[in-house]
């Protein structure tokens, strides 16, 4: 009978192409009846056959006895084939594995190295606890053997063993550590044992820092890249437990990164030194700076200089862990950082994007931004299909011989194309523009305007999250960052922006009425009722109502979000929105009650109260709660409106108090700001609040019973026709401008004079921009207001002088002047140009987050920056109490609310000063008598008092005035009298006069001396 080998196996593969399957499960019942035979070199070569058709998918633990009996072999070849069959197949569970420990001891104390080599090789790939314990004893003596081969396996299979069976390195590792420290070991040896020392190190460090001379002596000595790259490795998770080792590996890592060619090599010396802290010491004399100026160096070429992936995507990440103690030098990359955002390989690009964010400034923030901003504008967004292709399963398909390999690689015919940009990766870009703007409090952004605009183009640009896919029940219980309304968070930026900038207050809400209105007017818009910006657009809407332009248009808007099926969510906040924007709207008390203004008033109320009467039956409690009370308050004003006269020619009438009144008082008060993210934290708990306790046993059956309730979408009446139905040809859509769609669009001409904002922003913002910088400069001389649409296009001189002079133009026929330059009066003064101020930068105060004092988690507000008003007045601080909180708001706190408390004011001042005198002197009294009690102690004690004798001193220049040249010598007898009166009771009220001043003696100390000599002259 005709066997095949494994040869005729492959081979057979590549001819039976399309009918792979049918053939392998032919040589498999070919394989099962070889196996089972008496020839061991059929066996053999019928396990040679499994094990290949193994590594395609095919079980063959049904093999295993047969496999022992090939390892059992007596021939090398064969016992090889079945060493190979146990670790392709064998496991910890295989039954058969306790009968293969008598072979494997066998084996391992044999007389050949080949053979021995097998079951070293064999024992890490079927170790299990009770098979180590048994081959320990028969394993360690192969670390002494005399071939290189076999310590170097034994070594390697030691470490194998220590990780299933931890008592293993008890009797191993002193053996293990005279092999390492042996000089005249054999290289491989050693390299094997660097690699379990390394490996064991990572768990625990401390156990072989006294291994460190001798492995910095390998690491200087050896020229071995492979295990140098280990030894670093090792060194990086020891220095921290040995700071003296930096300055001892400083020198041969440096010299090992200025001359190796070995760009692996090169990598993992820089990520040693990054993780073992070299960089993080603050010891100048170690040069820190210096090496991470040159990391920085060889990081830059490696991403330069070689086109590889891989190495620019590892030196992204060293850049990434150097930008944390030298971000400066890292923003120096900027060029080729800013390059790899544009990579096609988008694990390149998410690199180069955590990098940005740590390299930031307030110079290169809107380069960088803009740069993100334009590859967000120009990607395009994945198909369906493309969402839904599957790749095909992978089938043990081969070539021809006739067929070369380069041939069979079948090329891809999306290669030339550029890489789609997925919506994790566009999200992750939006998080990462809106972290770098708003980091640290704003402090890096300098134009408020530009980032409004970028907020607005971001909403733009943000992926739509799929709805369906949430739905799924293979999607239950994880939430994918494709799936991710990312647009809530620009929202939750531009409100914030708002709350804190109230120098920008005004372009934030007028920002989020046109997002509002556009979602409503413009139907090729991807926003839509259930978007999570729109909710906080509706807050700042209803919030800051007397900053919108269009209050009409953006109440039409918010009804009809508030008509379609929108979650409760956004239903919330939209009806609350609602009476606000309508209190402004009819609230206004200064406007004559007219009968138009009637008439308007009634038919606005009726349009809101006929949107919230269907929300008064919602699932959701808290949208019921709102509608009801809403719209109960909307109708007693609509009665009270119906109910009042209108004005006349002879009688004044005044609009309903409900609407001028009482609706806007529910909405006034103070301002919302922003609270610091830990400050809800130290709020304290009261004492008996449970808050597990439930408000109503039976709530869950009344949700129940309410969820049960269907609510469709109501009919469209003529009433909702007429006012949430827009008009086709009124719809404004942002995409093209009216004047593009005439003609035919001109190719723009691009100039040093053209802005890049272009590149990145909608044509409708970067119209806005420029019409507000021609009204900004419109009275500046020196700038050149555009005439055109476009500016940068210059006109051909043949053009002009046809327009202007005809076809039939002669040029030779023009009068040409003679022009003498050295006639020319020098009497004539040029006019001096008179050169515009620039204007200077706007200073935009941005509020810090609100917390309670014990709170340190509250957004820092740095003063040197142009981004608070207040920086150098705040040095001040005349408001701060002993208690550290700021009162200074209410000394302008009038209960009276009138304006004449001015004298009152500066009389209670002059009292509250008054009595911070006499405390201070009060406790200037008391530091006094303690002073004194402390000077009896020591004149007790017999020490001489210098303090009593500078003060007699004196009082004496005052006699020496009035008595002339004696009071020298009373100076002289009292400085020797001092010590015996120091005890007298009626001293007391002297000293008591004299130490009132104590700082004042030493200075006139000197004067004292010289007075009395002074004296002395006058009198002779």
């Amino acid at each position: 009978m005709f066997e095949k080998s494994l040869y005729d196996l492959i081979r057979g593969l590549r001819n039976h192409k399309g009918n792979e399957k049918e053939y392998i499960q032919n040589s498999l019942k070919e394989c099962r009846a070889e196996i089972r035979g008496q020839d061991m070199d059929l066996k053999a070569t019928a396990l040679l056959k499994l094990i290949y058709l193994e590594m395609f998918g095919h079980d063959m633990s049904w093999a295993s006895f047969h496999v022992l009996e090939v390892m059992s072999s007596a021939k090398y070849l064969q016992k090889r084939v079945g060493y190979l069959g146990a670790v392709q197949s064998f496991r910890q569970d295989t039954e058969v594995l306790m009968l293969a420990t008598n072979l494997l001891k066998k084996d391992l104390t044999s007389t050949s190295i080949q053979t021995m080599s097998l079951p070293i090789i064999t024992l890490p790939h079927v170790i299990t606890p009770s098979l180590a314990l048994s081959v320990l004893s028969d394993l360690l003596p192969r670390l002494t053997h005399s071939h290189p081969a076999i310590r170097k396996k034994t070594i390697v299979t030691l470490y194998r063993l220590a990780l299933v069976y931890p008592e293993t390195l008890r009797p191993a590792w002193p053996k293990i550590k005279e092999r390492l420290m042996d000089e005249g070991e054999d290289p491989s040896v050693t390299a094997a044992i660097v690699n379990v020392v390394c490996e064991l190190g990572w768990r625990r460090p401390q156990d072989f820092l006294p291994l460190a001379p001798r492995l910095f002596e390998l690491l200087v000595d050896s020229g071995n890249n492979w295990m140098a790259i280990k030894l670093i490795k090792l060194f990086a998770t020891l220095t921290p437990l040995e700071p003296r080792l930096v300055r001892k590996l400083l020198p041969p890592l440096t010299n090992i990164i200025k001359t190796t060619p070995a760009r692996s090599l090169l990598y993992e010396c820089i990520n040693g030194i990054i993780q073992g802290g070299i960089l993080d010491s603050t010891d100048d004399s170690i040069g820190g700076e210096e090496i991470a100026t040159l990391c920085v160096s060889k990081l830059r070429e490696m991403i330069m200089v070689e086109d590889d992936a891989n190495l620019k995507y590892v030196a992204l990440l060293a850049f990434n862990k150097i930008v944390l103690t030298h971000a400066y030098l890292v923003a120096q990359q900027e060029d080729v950082i800013m390059e790899c955002i544009d990579s096609p390989d988008i694990s390149i690009r998410l690199r180069a994007l955590d990098l940005v964010v740590g390299m930031v400034n307030s110079d290169n923030l809107m380069s960088i931004v803009g740069r993100l901003m334009r590859q967000l504008k120009n990607s395009r967004s994945a198909t369906a299909e493309e969402l839904n292709h599957r790749p095909a399963p992978i089938e043990p398909t081969a070539d021809s011989d006739d067929e070369s390999p380069e041939v069979a690689i079948k090329t891809d015919k999306d290669a030339s194309e550029a890489p789609l940009l997925p919506d994790d990766y566009k999200i992750d870009v939006i998080n990462k523009v809106l972290d770098m703007c708003s980091s640290n409090n704003y402090r890096n952004l300098v134009d408020f305007d530009w980032y409004i605009d970028i907020l607005i183009q971001l909403v733009r640009s943000a992926p739509v999250p799929n709805s369906s896919s949430l739905s799924d029940e293979s999607n239950l219980g994880r939430k994918e960052s494709s799936n991710i309304d990312v647009s809530e968070r620009i929202g939750d930026e531009l409100r914030l922006v708002a709350v804190k900038v109230k120098a920008l207050r005004s372009q934030a809400t007028r920002a989020a009425e046109s997002i509002l209105i556009s979602t409503y007017n413009d139907n090729s818009s991807q926003l839509t009722s259930g978007s999570g910006v729109l909710r906080a657009v509706a807050w700042m809407m209803g919030e800051y109502a007397s900053c919108l332009t269009s209050p009409d248009g953006t109440l039409t808007a918010l009804l009809q979000l508030t008509k379609t099926s929108t979650a409760a969510e956004g239903l919330i906040i939209y009806l609350q929105a609602l009476p606000k924007i309508l209190s402004l709207i009819a609230g206004d008390d200064q406007m004559a009650w007219t009968p138009e203004r009637k008439t308007v008033t009634a038919l606005l109320m009726a349009r809101v109260i006929h949107a919230l009467e269907p929300l008064a039956v919602h699932p959701d409690l808290e949208v019921q709660e709102r509608a009801v009370e809403f719209s109960e308050l909307l109708k007693l004003a609509a009665e009270a409106a119906s109910g009042q006269e209108t004005s006349t020619d002879g009688i004044q009438q005044d609009a309903p108090l409900l609407l001028t009144q009482a609706i806007p008082f529910l909405f006034s008060g103070q301002e919302l700001n922003s609270v610091a993210v830990g400050a809800q934290k130290n709020v304290p708990i009261p004492q008996g609040l449970d808050l597990d306790q439930p408000i109503n046993a039976n709530l869950d059956n009344l949700l129940r019973e309410v969820e049960s309730t269907s609510f469709g979408e109501p009919e469209q009446d003529e009433f909702e026709v007429y006012y949430h139905q827009q008009q086709p040809p009124m719809a404004i859509s942002s995409g093209e401008s009216a004047v593009n769609r005439l003609g035919a669009r001109e190719e723009p001409v691009h100039s040093y004079q053209q802005g890049t904002e272009e590149s990145y922003l909608d044509p409708d913002i970067v119209a806005r921009r420029r019409a507000e910088r021609i009204e900004r400069n419109k009275d500046d001389p020196f700038y050149i207001a555009p005439t055109e649409g476009k500016s940068g296009r210059s006109t051909p001189l043949h053009n002009i002088l046809q327009s202007n002079n005809g076809p039939d133009l002669d040029i030779d026929s023009i009068p040409i002047m003679q022009l003498d330059l050295g006639k020319t009066s020098p009497t004539v003064q040029p006019s001096p140009k008179r050169f515009s101020a620039q204007k200077p930068l706007q200073r935009i105060q941005v509020a810090a987050d609100e917390t309670l004092a014990t709170s340190g988690t509250s957004t820092p507000r740095y003063d040197d920056s142009e981004n608070s008003l207040d920086g150098p007045q705040r040095a001040k601080a005349k408001g701060k109490s002993l208690l550290q909180v700021d009162s200074s708001h209410i000394g302008a706190f009038s209960l009276e609310g009138d304006s004449s408390s001015g004298p009152l004011d500066y009389e209670r001042q002059q009292r509250e000063e008054a009595e911070m005198a006499k405390a201070m002197q009060e406790v200037e009294r008391l530091r006094l008598e303690m002073q004194r009690a402390n000077e009896r102690i020591q004149a007790a004690q017999g020490v001489e008092g210098t303090v009593v004798k500078k003060k007699k001193k004196k009082a004496n220049p005052a006699e020496a005035a009035a008595e002339g040249g004696e009071a020298v010598t009373i100076v002289k007898k009292k400085k020797k009298a001092k010590p015996t009166v120091m005890d007298e009771g009626g001293v007391e009220g002297s000293m008591a006069t004299e130490v009132v001043k104590p700082k004042r003696k030493k200075k006139k100390t000197k004067i004292d001396e010289s007075g009395p000599q002074g004296l002395v002259d006058s009198g002779a």
